[in-house]
């Protein structure tokens, strides 16, 4: 409804899902709450966005949720990035990871401007009928009852205010007072060093174009390009260095005097950080659930700190909506941390690998782990498998809400299922996720879903939120009568036999798919997830009688 008003005028006293936090993070969920339909309060101790570059780095999975949410591809600015190279004063360049081209629709890498991101989509949440967002105000306090949470705000003035939510997001960041209200600690590192982060502006013809890490053992320093004329520097400080001291104007222009004219240097930011690779035994807690820094801390190293907050809110976001339109029983949201949590550990860990090849403790240990990743790339399969990013985590869960994957199935359940370039049925070309749309979708492969199942299955589906699509190759028309697109370049019919029906979560992971004359089983399976043996969709509470609606 609105976004972020300043005054109390407009807080409502209950609420569907209370998000604490209106950074990226909250405010992507916010989005993808209102798009499906659930009535959402977000809530900032900020009014306004932060003009300062916080994250730079996003892939091709943040591009496509971001996509999920509403944004359109030119909604920011962003730098396609199409390598990252690794420098050795002793050894020169002994490693690189391949990042041109795109998967699923994106680009591989892109580097933004983090204000601008948060501004395009507070601008999609005022969009949002179901939505509001509101700043000047601060948790103080988060009782549980039965039916719902109970949040104390306080707000500019003082004063404090109760709000009703049938569950809350804590997306506050890594100090976040919803992590500490219900007792989930960080457990991990925090690294012993500083890193002093600069931000340049005015760099419109001198910038690099692709991501270099100096890994000096002496000063480390990534450095890498960014939207609108800026470029970054991350040094790390050395033993005995100040804050105070590295932040000066002398030492920053001594510190990018390799680059950068003393002269010609105009500092946007400049900041002093330690990083940290934390993460929370649990993402939830009863009807409260964690998201991004919230949750996890992961090192910049890899770019995934805003990559992993992006997923938690695809994963959460439309199980909430699930469960509060009624087509889902409660229990599904313990798939939430069983889901998340393994992966961002494991990115958490990625990082951790790669801050030690970038910031070793001495010359010989730089000398050893240098010299083995150069002698790693000499060999196809190693090569391969740190410059196509083969070392990076898949985003495949080994439990959660979706039926056990075979072996040798092409389409693994419990991945993403994969985006292209598609047609519809009015001749518009687009990529196939705005097909797909805000629901649970049975997908035909080259068979209309619609001619394989009974009246009753049919009407089963839809109560679980269910839609149903048609996919066939390029320049075929389909007789059936459900939505239907064309497999512009071939991409996705490969995947499957032709007649195979695929179960797509609103967050595009695969839940289940089968041969067509197997639909039944199929649709038992997925509502065996879905419902518990002591709920059905018809008994569970709906608290959203309408569909999503965009304002005009």
């Amino acid at each position: 409804m609105n976004n972020n008003k300043k005054g109390t005028e407009l807080l409502p006293t209950a609420v569907d899902v209370l998000v604490v936090g209106n950074g990226p993070v909250g405010a992507t969920i916010a989005a993808l709450l209102g798009r499906y339909g659930v009535t959402t309060l977000v809530v900032d101790k900020l009014h306004e966005i932060v003009l300062m570059p916080r994250a730079i780095a996003l892939d091709n999975e943040a591009l496509r949720i971001l996509q999920l949410a509403g944004l359109s591809e030119d909604a920011f600015e962003k730098i396609v990035i199409p390598e990252v190279k690794m420098h050795s004063p002793v050894l020169g360049q002994f490693g690189r990871a391949n990042t041109e081209g795109c998967i699923d629709g994106h680009p591989k890498l892109v580097t933004f401007y983090q204000p601008d991101l948060e501004r395009a989509m507070r601008g999609q949440i005022s969009r949002l009928k179901s939505v509001t967002s509101l700043g000047g105000f601060e948790l103080e306090n988060l009782v549980e009852e039965s039916d719902c949470v109970v949040a104390t705000v306080r707000d500019q003035n003082g004063h404090s205010h109760s709000v009703c939510a049938q569950y809350v997001i804590g997306a506050d960041g890594a100090s976040s007072r919803v992590r500490a209200l219900i007792g989930q600690e960080f457990e991990g590192q925090t690294y012993a060093e500083d890193w002093l982060i600069v931000d340049a502006r005015n760099r419109h013809e001198s910038a690099i174009d692709h991501i270099e890490f100096i890994c000096d053992p002496r000063r480390p320093t990534p450095h890498m390009p960014a939207p609108g004329g800026r470029e970054r520097w991350e040094f790390m400080l050395q033993p005995g260095e100040s804050r105070e001291e590295l932040e000066s104007p002398e030492s920053i222009a001594r510190l990018i005097a390799p680059w950068i004219n003393p002269q010609e240097l105009e500092i946007e930011r400049k900041a002093v950080y330690r990083f940290h690779a934390r993460c929370c035994n649990r993402f939830s807690k009863g009807r409260i659930f964690l998201a991004g820094d919230a949750a996890h801390i992961t090192p910049p190293f890899v770019g995934q700190g805003l990559v992993a907050g992006l997923r938690d809110g695809a994963n959460l976001a439309w199980k909430l909506a699930w469960v509060l339109r009624g087509h889902a029983a409660p229990a599904i949201l313990d798939t939430y941390d069983e889901e998340r949590r393994p992966h961002a550990q494991a990115m958490i860990d990625l990082a951790k690998l790669m801050g030690r090849l970038v910031m070793p403790k001495n010359r010989i240990a730089a000398f050893f782990i240098h010299g083995l990743m150069r002698m790693l790339a000499l060999t196809s399969a190693t090569r391969r498998y740190f410059e196509q990013l083969d070392i990076k985590p898949k985003n495949t869960f080994r439990h959660g809400l979706f039926v056990q994957h075979r072996r040798g199935d092409k389409l693994v359940r419990g991945s993403l299922f994969p985006q292209a370039w598609v047609r519809n049925m009015q001749k518009q070309i687009k990529l196939s996720d705005d097909a797909l749309g805000d629901n649970l979708t049975l997908v035909g492969f080259g068979v209309d879903p619609l001619s394989l199942l009974t009246t009753d299955q049919i009407v089963s589906w839809e109560k679980m939120g269910g839609h149903f699509l048609e996919i066939r190759t390029r320049g075929q028309r389909s007789g059936g009568s459900c939505d239907f697109i064309e497999d512009m370049n071939h991409d996705i019919l490969p995947l499957a036999a032709k007649g195979t029906l695929v179960a797509v979560r609103p967050d595009r992971i695969i839940m289940h798919h089968a041969p067509g004359f197997d639909a039944g089983s199929l649709l038992r399976g997925c509502r065996d997830l879905l419902v518990s043996e002591d709920a059905t969709p018809d008994s569970i509470s709906i608290t959203i009688n309408e569909p999503p609606r965009l304002r005009a």
